[in-house]
């Protein structure tokens, strides 16, 4: 036959209805084309013997700083982190400077992320007390992945803490919400447990009952307007027990650094650099999460990717911000707790891969399938890697896994039919495109 295609995948061991087959994928431009036995031209062909096959990873919660904090990240290098870690697409938030919550600021992320990208990309759009007009139709918005609601930890406009407010948001808002869950008037009556210096009073400061108590009146709120929401990085046993309960509309989300490092050791180890909203915890919380994930009540493991410059994380607590870096080592860290029978790959690959597209409505992709978009992740189950600042590409050049041993690794990153990375190096320019949705 003289079918030609851009890029043929061979012998590699594809998730393709529930179920892993050793079968060959066809790529023409950015679509699969053809999946099955293939014998046909390409200018291209990598031999994916021995290694498994993925739809594209997506990590729904991303920080990368542009506007206003480019010396700690930017789209470009934050994209750059995504793809050398597998993930081929990203949601990216609002609290930046300006923040994206006008429809002129969103317009304005979409331009700059043009040509700039390594990875797909769509953005949130940040919900305020005062933007209910734009909130009601930011379904005509391209790229756009929901609204995003800070009822706590974050500064400006962005921050919604009153309840009128909060209901105002979640009845006019026309996508999904997703909610940082953190009570601002709780965190504000407990500043008095913060102690000058000792990062290890940052969870006895945002304690359980600051994320439980939100998460209720969120919850509460958006079942009373018939609203999804999204409840994100998930950090408390008892919101595992809240959501254990079957709630119509509700998911959450849990991060790889709640699911791998806990306290007291995180913080004796790491210092600030464990720092972030809401905080790592003990060990019963960290289990409870890992009965989340071996229960299914879960829906997405994100990465909250937060970076701050090392000049930053070294000051005095609480001068020191939150947040971490994360991106690049979701995967890694992921397919590492696969290795060790911590969750089955197919529930991986639910949580970072089908979950997010049927939540949040994203069109072709999530699924190995024919005329579906081109993105894919190609790991090694067996590869063996010490992860190290060095190979961090985000500006911040750290990670909170620095000297962690994984085993099972991302070794190529296809986005929209391209081979960006292959094994470990950046190998194409920027192909990220808008991601599209349902209406």
């Amino acid at each position: 036959m003289s079918d030609n295609y851009s890029l043929i995948i061979k012998n590699g061991s594809c998730y393709i209805d529930g179920k892993f087959q050793n079968i060959d994928l066809a790529l023409s431009g950015n679509k699969i084309k053809k999946i099955g036995k293939i014998d046909l031209n390409s200018s291209k062909v990598f031999d994916a013997s021995g290694k498994i096959i993925l739809p594209g990873v997506i990590d729904t919660q991303v920080h990368f700083r542009e506007p206003g904090a480019n010396e700690a990240e930017n789209l470009e290098s934050g994209s750059r982190a995504a793809i050398a870690g597998g993930v081929t697409s990203v949601f990216e938030m609002p609290n930046t400077n300006p923040p994206t919550s006008t429809f002129k600021e969103f317009n304005n992320k979409l331009k700059a992320a043009k040509d700039r990208m390594f990875c797909n990309y769509a953005f949130y759009f940040g919900a305020t007390p005062d933007n209910m007009k734009e909130l009601s139709s930011v379904n005509t918005l391209e790229g756009c992945c929901g609204v995003k609601l800070f009822v706590g930890s974050s500064t400006g406009n962005l921050l919604v803490s009153q309840e009128k407010d909060i209901e105002k948001v979640i009845s006019n808002s026309c996508k999904i919400i997703s909610v940082h869950s953190e009570d601002e008037n709780i965190l504000l009556s407990r500043k008095k447990f913060i102690k000058e210096g000792d990062v290890t009073s940052h969870p006895v400061w945002r304690n359980e009952e600051c994320a439980l108590e939100s998460t209720k009146r969120v919850v509460r709120i958006a079942q009373k307007y018939k609203k999804k929401i999204h409840i994100l990085h998930v950090s408390t046993k008892q919101e595992i027990d809240f959501f254990s309960e079957k709630r119509e509309g509700v998911t959450f989300e849990i991060t790889p650094q709640h699911l791998t490092l806990f306290a007291p050791d995180c913080y004796e180890k790491l210092k600030t650099y464990s720092q972030m909203n809401p905080p790592l915890r003990s060990k019963d919380h960290f289990d409870r999460l890992w009965d989340a994930v071996k229960e299914s009540l879960v829906s997405t493991i994100g990465s909250d990717h937060a970076p701050h410059t090392k000049e930053e994380k070294n000051r005095k607590y609480p001068l020191s911000p939150s947040g971490m870096p994360g991106v690049q080592t979701l995967l890694p860290v992921m397919l590492d707790h696969v290795n060790k029978g911590k969750l089955k790959i197919e529930q991986l690959i639910k949580l970072v891969c089908e979950n997010p597209c049927n939540l949040f409505g994203i069109k072709n992709k999530g699924y190995i399938k024919e005329n579906y978009d081109a993105d894919l992740t190609i790991i090694d189950m067996n590869k063996e890697v010490v992860i190290k600042d060095s190979w961090i590409e985000s500006k911040c050049g750290w990670t909170p896994f620095n000297n962690y041993k994984v085993k099972g690794f991302p070794i190529a990153t296809i986005v929209n039919g391209s081979i960006v990375m292959e094994n470990g190096k950046i190998i194409s320019n920027q192909v990220g495109r808008p991601i599209d949705f349902k209406l």
